[in-house]
């Protein structure tokens, strides 16, 4: 158990590769953010990488002897897939730390576990394949890591009519593409359970028919290209939309609390042609840095940084 009436507080996220890209150097971002919040609530922090050196990492912890870790490990050894590593040797040491616990970030990581549970949940989410011969012919799918955030792998040219899929690579499979608007709805915990942010939709403008309204990688990191200029978030709807953004925040409590869910979270929807909404990802860590949409949700609701992350630490004991 570490020392609760320190001041002391470990910012925990993955080491950078010699070349990092854009995705990888983002957590730094989201680290000096919440040092400066930290600090004005009072803490001292210093930043500490995770790698698999599991003795050396634990002692050097105990040297510190923090009053709790702040989690940002987003990939272990390079690999999404293995991000439930970290809040699993802290929870089997019996250290503090915030955000999900390993449970719901495994399965959450899992993107093909997560829609199987959303099916069980009664929670709309698109079908989906693992293997060319569960696909269905006449419709149009979009193929995915697995187990990468980040919209990592992402590319317009992934997405096929199911007759043009002769194979589905390892670690990889194929969602049915929903032809719609796309959301994404921040959820922070609160003294009286989780608060939805307000909802965010990604616009795609000067966007031609013939190009896929896609959050693909480019638009999320790759600041020259067409996709990152022309995509933009915005939380302004017109007064037809009031049942969908509310339906959409409810679905986003269900989630929080199928996935068991803590601190903070994002769900990300595409909606059909139809209405309908469905739930294409959760995010039990999503980025926090100072341009992040979890971010631009909060000061939308008027939360400060300092509040956000006082909040996402005051719910660490619900473990």
């Amino acid at each position: 158990m570490m020392n609760q009436d320190t001041k002391q507080v470990i910012i925990l996220h993955n080491p950078l590769s010699p070349n990092p890209t854009e995705d990888e150097r983002d957590v730094l971002d989201q680290a000096h953010l919440v040092k400066e919040a930290l600090k004005e609530l009072g803490y001292h922090s210093q930043r500490m990488e995770f790698n698999l050196n599991i003795p050396w990492f634990i002692d050097g912890i105990r040297k510190v002897d923090p009053a709790f870790i702040f989690n940002l490990v987003e990939t272990v050894d390079g690999r999404g897939k293995l991000s439930f590593m970290a809040p699993a040797i802290l929870e089997s040491r019996d250290i503090r730390f915030s955000g999900s616990g390993s449970t719901a970030m495994f399965l959450t990581t899992d993107k093909v576990t997560t829609k199987k549970i959303l099916r069980s949940e009664h929670i709309a989410t698109p079908d989906w394949a693992t293997t060319s011969e569960a696909i269905e012919p006449a419709k149009e799918y979009i193929l995915k890591p697995i187990s990468e955030d980040g919209s990592v792998g992402i590319t317009d040219e992934l997405i096929y009519m199911g007759n043009r899929i002769e194979h589905i690579p390892e670690d990889w499979f194929a969602e049915e593409f929903i032809q719609g608007r796309e959301f994404n709805v921040s959820v922070l915990a609160g003294t009286r359970g989780p608060e939805v942010l307000p909802p965010a939709e990604m616009r795609f403008r000067n966007y031609t028919e013939d190009r896929p309204r896609i959050l693909g990688y480019k638009a999320k990191w790759d600041s020259d290209s067409f996709e990152y200029k022309n995509t933009v978030r915005s939380f302004a709807f017109e007064a037809k939309d009031a049942s969908l953004v509310a339906e959409l925040k409810r679905i986003s409590a269900q989630c929080w609390s199928a996935f068991g869910l803590i601190g903070y979270a994002r769900v990300d929807f595409r909606i059909s042609n139809e209405g309908i909404p469905y739930v294409i990802e959760i995010n039990a860590n999503p980025c926090i840095s100072p341009d992040s949409g979890f971010i631009a949700a909060c000061e939308q609701a008027g939360l400060g940084n300092t509040e956000v992350i006082k909040r996402i630490i005051d719910d660490i004991d619900r473990k």
